[in-house]
């Protein structure tokens, strides 16, 4: 029986009291033990970031990449090994910024991989600059006169380009997030959970209040997760309600389910041979 202390790792954590990060974490190890995963078959992997230590503190196989870079290294991964569950744990700034061009990618590739954005709308390892989602006229350290470009609308831009599961979670409101992970990790394909978290050192516009003052669940009754243009809809609500919940949610074919040959056999079930791997994952492309 798998518990979510079968994650548990000795690294010192150094994360500010108080900062969401904690609550994702925790919930993403409920996550993982509803599933029964073992931690030798899940994968994390980050780019640079506050969240992106969280890899470090989670006994599992894991990659710590460079800025920008998570999804290129997931993507490497899930073609290798199909057979290991995948998640990546990324900042807002690490992925819709630096890593604004392989997040779209992996939305066309479709691959079988869950993306775990932890959104404080600020760059937060680096003290404070204003990030992709910091809202129009944020005034940080460094734009001391206002963040002069527009909000990235991730969950939007998400659904324009064909992400098959979106969703937006609170760090919060843990059981529900943890809930909305579940979800993500069950849809056969590319899922996005975007994650509403305060940064308690360097944001103190978005609070913790802020966030509860304005966020509501999506009623399963009232709200069909395939009715596309509800969910723009939803996507576009910002300043005074945040939508929590599964936004859109459509059956696709993942990459490794497009590619024959991945089809059939992943990569690292293959016997070791560079030329036939490589011909393996060519043919038919």
């Amino acid at each position: 029986m798998i518990t979510s202390k079968d994650y548990d790792c000795n690294y010192e954590n150094k994360w500010c009291p108080g900062c969401g990060n904690f609550q994702i974490l925790a919930a993403m190890k409920e996550a993982f033990a509803q599933q029964q995963i073992p931690p030798e078959k899940l994968t994390l992997i980050s780019g640079i970031g506050q969240a992106g230590k969280t890899p470090h503190f989670l006994k599992c196989n894991m990659f710590h990449g460079l800025h920008g870079r998570a999804l290129p290294l997931a993507t490497g991964t899930k073609i290798a090994n199909n057979d290991l569950t995948v998640v990546v744990s990324c900042g807002d700034g690490d992925c819709y910024g630096e890593g604004g061009n392989h997040f779209l990618a992996a939305i066309r590739r479709n691959l079988d991989m869950t993306l775990l954005v932890h959104n404080n709308q600020i760059y937060g390892l680096t003290k404070g600059q204003a990030s992709p989602t910091s809202s129009l006229g944020m005034v940080t350290k460094l734009q001391n006169n206002g963040t002069p470009s527009s909000q990235f609308s991730a969950l939007a831009i998400a659904l324009a380009a064909g992400a098959g599961f979106v969703a937006r979670g609170l760090s919060g409101e843990p059981e529900h997030l943890t809930e909305l992970i579940v979800k993500a990790m069950n849809y056969k394909g590319f899922a996005l959970v975007d994650i509403l978290q305060p940064c308690v050192s360097f944001n103190k516009i978005n609070t913790l209040s802020w966030y509860k003052e304005r966020a509501y669940k999506l009623d399963d009754t009232d709200h069909d997760p395939q009715d596309l243009a509800k969910a723009f809809q939803l996507a576009r609500e910002w300043e005074n309600s945040l939508p929590l919940g599964v936004l859109y949610e459509s059956a696709g074919t993942p990459f490794h389910e497009r590619v024959p040959n991945l089809k059939v056999q992943s990569l690292a079930s293959h016997r070791y041979d560079g030329k036939v791997m490589a011909d393996t994952l060519l043919k038919n492309l």
